[in-house]
């Protein structure tokens, strides 16, 4: 990988995949298929597409006390991200990887980078998001 910025772990992990990225909150409930990791939500500019596998870069959650359980239910369907990576915590957000590590053994990696950071990625960079080092790391898209 080119390039290193830090981020701040919130649920810890190594993963590797390709950014989406939106500039859009996002609602999982109601936003998001959890059998098809779909964006469902006709008014976000990821439409249609599929957050399976993807580090998802966001600037934060849009609130609803349903996130934690769709998050932990695209755990289970695997259709869910390998990565969350937002500028603004939102704890309800962090609620549904920490939990599917309990019952799945699986997690979705969770951390936080600056805005100035945010605004540097773009989807379809290959990254990795190391929270034990405490970076991401990217390669830009050509």
């Amino acid at each position: 990988m080119e390039n290193v910025i830090h981020c701040k772990p919130l649920v810890a992990g190594r993963v590797s995949g390709q950014i989406l990225k939106s500039n859009q909150t996002i609602s999982f409930w109601g936003g998001v298929d959890p059998a098809t990791g779909v964006v469902t939500d006709p008014r976000h500019e990821l439409f249609g597409q599929s957050i399976t596998g993807k580090v998802l870069l966001f600037p934060y959650g849009k609130g609803s006390a349903a996130a934690p359980m769709v998050l932990l239910e695209l755990v289970r369907q695997k259709t869910g991200p390998v990565a969350i990576i937002n500028v603004e915590l939102d704890p309800l957000l962090v609620a549904g990887p920490v939990i599917s590590k309990h019952f799945y053994d699986s997690q979705v990696v969770v951390a936080l980078i600056g805005r100035g950071d945010f605004d540097k990625l773009q989807t379809g960079c290959d990254c990795v998001v190391d929270t034990d080092r405490q970076e991401l790391s990217y390669r830009p898209v050509a």
